[in-house]
């Protein structure tokens, strides 16, 4: 079993001081952390994959449309790995909600799970071609939500076809 740890839209140190106490516990016990961009400072990705690194665990990023030279210089603008056996993707924009699974049907045809960010909603959905879209919300910039959110989910490998269970979308305290 693989924990997995899917985080977006962080916004740092805008929307606030710190990534909450939470996350980084979330942060200590993944097998593999997700961030969907919208980092906003170089100072969160080094910290937050510092600590990745530190727990023993991978790291996968993508850079934002709010994320400067800094950011895109280390950061891919989409990402993918192989996690136990299942194909991910990730970017930070998938364009409006309407129309999102034919588009990403068609530009990752390839793929198991696309991570997503941006609109700081989060969304849990499958498109008819059998892909499962996740954005995490935002642990920092609930926006329009009633909470600030991210997820977790664990990847159970092969020798089966591996699986997505466990997804959970966690929702934050106020603070």
């Amino acid at each position: 079993m693989t924990r997995l740890l899917l985080l977006a839209d962080t916004h740092l140190p805008k929307r606030a001081r710190d990534l909450p106490p939470e996350v980084w516990q979330a942060v200590d016990a993944a097998d593999v952390v997700f961030h969907a961009g919208d980092w906003v400072d170089l100072r969160t990705y080094e910290r937050l994959t510092a600590r990745v690194a530190a727990a023993g665990g991978r790291f996968v990023g993508v850079w934002g449309n709010n994320d400067g030279p800094e950011l895109r210089a280390v950061l891919p603008e989409v990402a993918t790995r192989d996690v136990g056996g299942l194909r991910f993707a990730m970017t930070h924009e998938t364009g409006p909600a309407t129309g999102r699974e034919a588009r990403a049907d068609a530009a990752f045809p390839d793929v198991d799970v696309l991570v997503f960010g941006h609109s700081h909603i989060p969304w849990d959905s499958v498109t008819p071609g059998g892909l499962r879209l996740l954005n995490p919300g935002s642990p920092t910039d609930r926006r329009r939500q009633p909470f600030c959110t991210y997820l977790t989910a664990t990847v159970a490998p092969a020798p089966a076809p591996a699986v997505l269970t466990d997804v959970t979308l966690h929702r934050l305290p106020p603070r």
